[in-house]
């Protein structure tokens, strides 16, 4: 992949998003940066192609952050992101995966670098909802079947569960749930209960854009269920509302595009 010469950036610390996986989703500018690094600090759902693509002469550091699995809390990424910007690096880069500001926390880390006098720029990356509906060829808003769409996490601050789900079964609208798989359960009861019918459909989109993605779809009564199937992985996002009917007829993506096998599973 060839680098486009653009003008120079003025962050000190660029906070990048590097999109679901597939490297060819990465933004110029991302992939100026990651290039240009001296300094890389990086989470484990950053895919292998991408990573390969960073300045091999760039320290690399590992912080985790995959559900269930930290390697550091955010406190301690976000000193160790100050220290290594205070200490005369030139380029230093903090790489998440998707979008940096869709529940990547970094607000968060935006929030340790100004706090610290520490100047910062932020590149967009491609995040899951939108990855997870375009290669899972699911619409998230549609004239006939959805007016509307919504973003929301599937557990609280320290993973607590959330209890309101009812609040979120709203008709004509397309709900996307990031890291939901583990609280499927509570997720479609709560959503029953605020007057969702169980055959509403569902999708879980697991691995866009990657050689591994995986599409489980069927009914909401049934998402539990859906969500055990051993070949749903994260990362994965719930998509929830009429506009799962639309995949079997528009899907696309598919092994032979990558020259490797998908697995894909319909339920329902």
């Amino acid at each position: 992949m060839s680098l486009i010469t653009l003008p120079n950036r003025t962050g000190r610390v660029s906070i990048v998003g590097a999109g679901p996986g597939d490297p060819e989703l990465l933004t110029v500018k991302a992939l100026r940066a990651i290039q240009g690094a001296d300094v890389v600090l990086y989470d484990a759902l950053v895919s292998e192609p991408i990573l390969a693509l960073i300045n091999p002469e760039a320290e690399c550091i590992a912080v985790g952050k995959r559900c269930g699995r930290h390697s550091m809390s955010q406190e301690e990424i976000n000193r160790l992101l100050v220290a290594k910007a205070a200490s005369g690096d030139r380029a230093v880069v903090r790489l998440k995966g998707g979008d940096p500001l869709m529940f990547g926390r970094g607000g968060e880390e935006m929030q340790a670098l100004r706090a610290s006098g520490i100047d910062y720029e932020v590149v967009p990356g491609v995040t899951a909802a939108t990855a997870c509906a375009s290669y899972g060829a699911i619409p998230l808003t549609h004239r006939t079947l959805s007016r509307g769409v919504t973003f929301v996490t599937g557990h609280g601050m320290g993973g607590e569960p959330i209890s309101d789900w009812h609040k979120l079964a709203l008709s004509h609208h397309t709900l996307v749930i990031y890291m939901g798989v583990a609280r499927a359960g509570t997720i479609a009861t709560g959503l029953m209960e605020g007057g969702l019918s169980g055959d509403t459909p569902v999708a879980i989109v697991s691995r866009a854009s990657q050689p591994q993605q995986t599409v489980v779809t069927g009914r909401l009564d049934a998402l539990e269920q859906l969500a055990t199937d051993p070949r749903v992985q994260t990362p994965a996002a719930l998509i929830v509302g009429d506009v799962v009917s639309l995949h079997h007829s528009l899907e696309w993506f598919s092994a032979e595009l990558l020259g490797e096998e998908v697995v894909q599973q319909q339920f329902g």
